[in-house]
């Protein structure tokens, strides 16, 4: 069962959405499609992302010239297996290549001074660190069921900002043209290992 502030969260990113009309957006996902999802990528949507996606299903537009992804929405429905699976380890694999140009993260130890040592090593921590689950491009939020309300994290390697203080307020930033961060935004580093990196 769906915290109903979640719930609400979600619902009202997906309203956002389909106000902001930037892409065609299709029936929402069943509990039967979210338990393929999850079972088949091992993992879990948080509360609100899920509401979203129960709400509607976002599905990309033809890529514009210069786009850095050919289909920035995951399609979860249809998708090719591998484009999902690629996009689900972007945050990680970026720290690998970050790891390859000399970044160590503190909490590793010491780092081992053969490179593909320390490819290896950073490949083993970086099992354990929490999910992320992308949303839009390189915007994700943290996996987990019974969790909500978490800002978006806009990845790329290890260069990491907050692009919305939660996901309705990560669509209004993303897709309303115009739209300006309010005063009060302020959010808050919530997920381990990920938020040493937010500038």
């Amino acid at each position: 069962m769906i915290d109903i502030n979640a719930a609400r969260l979600g619902t009202e990113a997906a309203r956002r959405l389909r106000q902001a009309d930037c892409c065609p957006i299709e029936p929402g996902l069943s509990d039967d499609e979210f338990d393929r999802i999850e079972s088949e990528y091992g993992i879990q949507f948080s509360d609100d992302h899920r509401a979203f996606l129960a709400a509607s299903l976002p599905v990309s537009s033809p890529p514009q010239d210069g786009a850095t992804w050919d289909k920035p929405w995951p399609d979860w429905r249809n998708g090719n297996p591998d484009d999902l699976r690629s996009q689900l380890a972007w945050p990680t694999e970026g720290v690998l290549l970050e790891v390859e140009h000399g970044y160590w993260h503190t909490s590793w130890g010491t780092r081992p001074a053969e490179p593909k040592a320390a490819q290896a090593a950073a490949e083993v921590q970086l099992t354990a660190v929490p999910k992320l689950v992308p949303i839009y491009a390189h915007r994700f939020l943290p996996a987990g069921s019974g969790t909500h309300g978490h800002p978006v994290l806009s990845i790329w390697g290890t260069d990491i900002i907050y692009y919305g203080e939660d996901l309705a307020e990560y669509i209004s930033a993303e897709f309303e043209e115009g739209y300006e961060h309010p005063e009060t935004w302020n959010p808050r580093p919530n997920v381990p290992f990920w938020q040493d990196f937010v500038r």
